[in-house]
């Protein structure tokens, strides 16, 4: 039962029923001034449903009224755009002579059953409604007071039942077309794949700050040494310093569309990833070869943040341990590969985001990355095809 009445308490309803009837002050108008072509109106709305912007008029009002909830969303099931192609402008036809229909069965009906329960309540009390009515020629009896809530309850049940319908109708007619589904799905992946990569760049970046700034921190405690605490404090402000450049830029692109990818860090840079880990207390061992500069910018940048995801891992699960860092230029890809001593808190295989950031970041290239054990090391092993050097 409550079931059947909630959507009487719903105000879009109610909004429905309004859009189904304005058409309805027009036709209105119509009829005062030619009563003798009620047909008119029909005529009149195929060139006006093929002028681009009634397309978009007819799905900002549809938005609005049949379905409020979706306004502004960019899944809506209604379109809000002028017509693009000419089965778009039929279509808004289409839609304007349903529409019409609608408002003048809506709007009729909208008028006899009140006016019939008002008839049937005054047959109860004994005045005779003026003109004929429901029975011609019947007789006032209380008894009709018993059927007066029928025409109202069927009034009501209308508004519900016609505002779906006009609903579905207008996402049919006003829905998007299977090119705007296509281009809004598109621009809806391009979303998500820019959010996962900012996404991998924090991680990446501010993840491996702070690594360093623990290591330090807890390296130069323990030394107790004025000279190496020194040393770790100025790595730390550094690392810090680079941290908020990073975070500056990933800002920027957050607040600006087509940041400037340009001035991510490359592979040129890779030195300044080594001598961090350096100041951390491993013992790097790197050997870089080839010609970096004249990488393409989207392999030296996803390789500068594999090595950076590399070391930092090495730095959270092993600490100040040897690692060996090997960067070459081969057969038209970049192989890069790092290596350290496995420990007791080594990683879990194949566990992580950072070492999925990795996978993903070759895959996105079209080169693959592995990373796990290998014999009593652990080892990032990542090529990337260059496509050509520019």
């Amino acid at each position: 039962m409550f079931r059947l009445l909630r959507p009487l308490a719903s105000s879009v309803t109610y909004t429905r029923w309004l859009h189904i009837v304005i058409p309805g002050a027009v036709c209105s108008v119509w009829m005062f001034i030619s009563p003798d072509t009620p047909w008119a109106p029909l005529l009149f709305a195929v060139p006006v449903g093929l002028l681009p912007g009634m397309r978009l008029a007819e799905g900002v009002q549809a938005q609005l009224l049949l379905t409020p909830g979706e306004r502004g969303r960019p899944d809506a099931s209604i379109a809000a755009s002028p017509a693009a192609t000419w089965a778009d402008r039929w279509r808004t036809v289409a839609w304007l002579e349903i529409r019409l229909v609608f408002a003048a069965a809506v709007g009729m009906a909208s008028v006899w059953l009140p006016a019939t329960a008002v008839d049937l309540a005054m047959a109860a009390s004994g005045s005779r409604p003026s003109g004929d009515w429901l029975v011609p020629g019947a007789e006032s009896h209380w008894w009709y007071a018993l059927v007066v809530p029928v025409p109202l309850l069927v009034l009501l049940a209308l508004v519900v039942v016609s505002g779906r319908a006009i609903t579905a109708a207008a996402r049919w007619f006003l829905g998007l077309s299977p090119v705007q589904r296509l281009t809004a799905l598109e621009e809806r992946t391009e979303q998500l794949l820019e959010r996962n990569r900012i996404a991998r760049e924090l991680h990446d970046s501010i993840g491996h700050a702070l690594t360093v700034a623990v290591v330090q921190a807890g390296a130069a405690r323990a030394a107790q040494n004025p000279e190496f605490t020194e040393r770790a404090l100025t790595a730390i402000e550094e690392t810090g310093r680079d941290a908020l450049d990073d975070l500056e830029r990933v800002l920027r692109v957050l607040r600006e569309s087509g940041g400037p990818v340009g001035q991510q860090p490359t592979l040129v840079e890779a030195d300044r990833l080594l001598n961090s880990a350096r100041s951390s207390g491993a013992e790097v061992d790197a050997d870089v070869s080839g010609p970096l500069g004249q990488l393409p910018g989207s392999v030296s940048r996803e390789g500068y943040r594999i090595l950076q995801e590399s070391l930092t891992n090495v730095l959270r699960h092993s600490g100040a341990v040897s690692i060996r860092v090997r960067i070459s230029i081969t057969n038209g890809r970049l192989e890069l590969e790092v290596t350290n001593p496995l420990t007791g808190t080594t990683h879990k295989p194949g566990g992580g985001s950072g070492l999925r950031g990795i996978r993903e970041r070759a895959a996105l290239l079209g080169g693959k990355a592995k990373t796990g054990p290998h014999g009593n090391e652990w080892r990032v092993q990542a090529s990337l095809p260059l496509n050509g050097l520019r």
